[in-house]
């Protein structure tokens, strides 16, 4: 039997919140009631709930490409409120756009028996594509529910999508 997580990426009040430093768009805003229902879902099903937050020192080099973001210790880092995670629900910090570089992701995902992972937040087209691009690259099984997934540029959302199902094989629904 396939054990599943549910990995809720980058949904911090800098992408999320118009006040954000590097607010993601209303369509971003769009995503958190159909996020909410997946998490209220995996709990009630028993899956794993895990939050993936970018969580950036001061001076981090990918601030010469995007604003400042995500500061560790910010309010901009925090989850947004509608998506408050429960005690028992784990979060792991990262500093670049995969969740599984130089993280404990992929060892927890093991250590729990998980197989496939369920991908939601934002942005589809950098984080959601990279750890998508990763979790394949270490076997995992995926699954994007699209109307959970968001990017500032529809374009490269599309691109996104397209490149998961095409190239990496994961399922989008």
């Amino acid at each position: 039997m396939s054990r599943k997580a549910l990995l809720v990426i980058d949904m911090l009040n800098d992408f999320i919140d118009p006040k954000g430093a590097l607010y993601v768009g209303d369509q971003a805003r769009g995503v958190v009631e159909p996020i909410r229902h997946e998490i209220d879902r995996a709990r009630r099903e028993g899956i794993e709930v895990i939050y993936i937050c970018d969580r950036h020192l001061e001076s981090d080099p990918e601030f010469l490409m995007f604003p400042k973001h995500c500061v560790a210790g910010t309010w901009g880092a925090e989850i947004v409120p509608e998506l408050a995670p429960m005690p028992h629900d784990r979060v792991i910090p990262k500093r670049r756009y995969s969740a599984f570089f130089q993280t404990d992701l992929d060892l927890t995902l093991r250590e729990l028996g998980v197989t496939q992972i369920i991908v939601v937040g934002v942005c589809t087209n950098i984080c959601d594509l990279y750890t998508v691009a990763d979790a394949r690259m270490l076997n995992y099984k995926v699954v994007v529910p699209k109307d959970c997934v968001s990017s500032f540029d529809q374009e490269a959302h599309r691109f996104a999508l397209a490149e998961m199902e095409r190239t990496l094989g994961a399922e989008v629904v």
